[in-house]
Formats: structure tokens, sequence, C-alpha cells
């Protein structure tokens, strides 16, 4: 099983301010769509409480929530009070590819396990406080890059980025 990252991060290593994102790319939230499309998602409580209600759970998707209060009850997803705990369960499903989606500490949880990123690098710096972890590119090797330029839709210029762990 391949355990992925996709995360969309501005050159401040911004994700997101007060719960939402800071930014509007259309073809961004696209690439999510179609990439996380029939996967299982794995994302923490606050990034889940984040989502627009008409899109929780995540359509076509299997959504698996992190959150230590083991209480927490979402509808349609199941919730797990460990990244390992979670693991366990993904095992069971025999998926070739699982993505975790974030927020800032399900990322710098999920650092160490990742095989790839799929990175949208934003070409602009962002007031936020939820950030992407840190990460020693030296231990990932880039293995594609698509350039997207500022146009009518995108306020922008952002770069579609696969990183592999070497």
């Amino acid at each position: 099983m391949k355990i992925s990252m996709i995360a969309a991060v501005a050159k401040n290593r911004v994700i997101g301010k007060d719960n939402d994102l800071v930014w509007h790319l259309p073809d961004d939230m696209k690439f999510f769509k179609d990439t996380t499309k029939d996967h299982v998602v794995i994302m923490g409580r606050k990034n889940f409480e984040s989502l627009p209600p008409k899109w929780k759970p995540l359509p076509n998707r299997t959504n698996l929530i992190i959150s230590r209060n083991a209480g927490y009850d979402a509808l349609g997803c199941k919730v797990f009070t460990s990244l390992e705990n979670c693991f366990d369960y993904v095992k069971t499903l025999n998926q070739e590819e699982v993505f975790i989606i974030g927020g800032g500490q399900i990322y710098k949880l999920g650092l160490e396990l990742a095989d790839r990123m799929y990175i949208t690098e934003i070409d602009a710096e962002f007031d936020g406080d939820a950030f992407f972890p840190e990460w020693d590119k030296s231990m990932w090797s880039e293995v594609n890059r698509s350039h997207h330029a500022i146009d009518e839709k995108h306020e922008f210029a952002f770069d579609f980025v696969t990183y592999d762990r070497t």
C-alpha cells in the first residue's frame, strides 16, 4: 500500500488560516478531487469540520478521521484516536494508495510514513496559522512537475509537483 500526502502549500509553508483555505484555485481543487476519488482519505478532525456541509463526508471516498476525542462521531466516516490505529484499519481494506489530506498536525504525523507527496506549490506567501511540515528534500525525488500560470480564474501561479521518497 502506497501512503501519499496531498496538499496545496504556499512558499512560506502556509496551508490555511482560521480552519479555512486562504486562496481560491479551482484547478487545484479539481486536481485534489480527481486524484483522491475512489480512495481512502485520512484527515484530522479540524480539517473535516472545515469542509462545507455539502462535502461532508467527501463523496466517492472512504473518509477516515483522526481525533483525540474517542467519542467523536462524524456521519459517514470512521474515527480513530491515532494514525497508527487508522493504518491498522486501512491495511484491512487492500488499497493500492491512501491519501493523507491534512491538516498540519496530521501531515506532520504522516510525513515519516509517506511514500509519495502530491504538492501544489503556490507561488505566493500568505498569512496563516496552519503549516505544512518542514521536510528534507534530499529524502525525496521530484518525479513530475506541471506549471499552471495566473489566469482569469487563478490569482496565483502554481505547480503540481509529485515527489517520491528516495
